[in-house]
C-alpha cells in the first residue's frame, strides 16, 4: 500500500502554503542530496571498502612519503643510539690515565663527560644509520613497486657497501653481504612473528 502526498485544495489553505515550502519540508525530512559525505562504505562480498576523504589521504600519502619515513628513522635511531651509549659508557669506561690509582680519584664531572661524549657518537652513527637504510629501503620499494623481504635485503646491501667503502672495496663488499644477510634475518623473524 502506497501513499501518494497531494497538496490540499481547499483554496483557503493553498494560500498559506506555496510549494517551496513542500520542498524545503522534503528537505528537511529526507535530507538534502547535496551534502558532504565523509566516509561512504561501499558493502562487498569480503567486507565493506571505506572511500577515504581528502585529508586522510593526505596525511597518508605525507607518511608513507620516503622523506617521512627517513625522518622518523633517524629521530628514532638517535634515541636508540643515545640509550646504547649510555649503556656501553656504563659498562666500559674509557680511561684515559694509565696510572691504576686513577680510577679512584676520577671525578663524577669527568664520568659524565666521557658518557655524553660515548651516547652522542652512538647517537650520530644510530641516526645516520637508520636515515640511509630507511631512505634506501623507500626508494626500492617505490621503484619495484612491491613489499617483500627483497626490499629490506637490497637497502640493506646497499647501506652496508656505503659504510663499508670508508674502509676500502673489499670492507665494502664485506659490509654488503653482512648487512643484508642480517636485514634478511631481522625482516624475516618479523614476518613471522607478524
Amino acid at each position: 500500500m502506497s501513499f501518494v502526498f497531494r497538496p490540499p485544495t481547499d483554496p483557503n489553505l493553498s494560500k498559506f502554503v506555496e510549494d517551496n515550502d513542500y520542498d524545503s519540508l522534503a528537505k528537511y525530512l529526507v535530507g538534502n542530496n547535496q551534502r558532504f559525505r565523509e566516509n561512504i562504505i561501499i558493502p562487498r562480498i569480503l567486507g565493506p571498502v571505506i572511500i577515504k576523504s581528502n585529508e586522510e589521504k593526505m596525511i597518508e600519502s605525507t607518511i608513507e612519503s620516503c622523506p617521512f619515513k627517513s625522518l622518523t628513522s633517524c629521530i628514532i635511531g638517535y634515541g636508540l643510539g643515545a640509550a646504547v651509549g649510555l649503556f656501553t659508557s656504563s659498562l666500559m669506561p674509557n680511561v684515559s690515565v694509565t696510572d691504576p690509582n686513577a680510577l679512584q680519584t676520577q671525578s663524577a664531572r669527568e664520568i659524565l663527560r666521557e658518557m655524553r661524549t660515548s651516547m652522542l657518537s652512538y647517537a650520530k652513527n644510530f641516526a645516520i644509520l637508520g636515515a640511509v637504510f630507511s631512505g634506501i629501503e623507500c626508494c626500492i620499494e617505490s621503484a619495484r613497486g612491491k613489499t617483500d623481504w627483497k626490499n629490506g635485503t637490497y637497502a640493506g646491501g646497499v647501506t652496508g657497501g656505503l659504510i663499508g667503502l670508508r674502509g676500502g672495496l673489499r670492507a665494502g663488499l664485506f659490509g654488503a653481504a653482512g648487512f643484508a644477510a642480517f636485514s634478511t634475518v631481522i625482516d624475516y623473524y618479523m614476518h613471522q612473528r607478524g
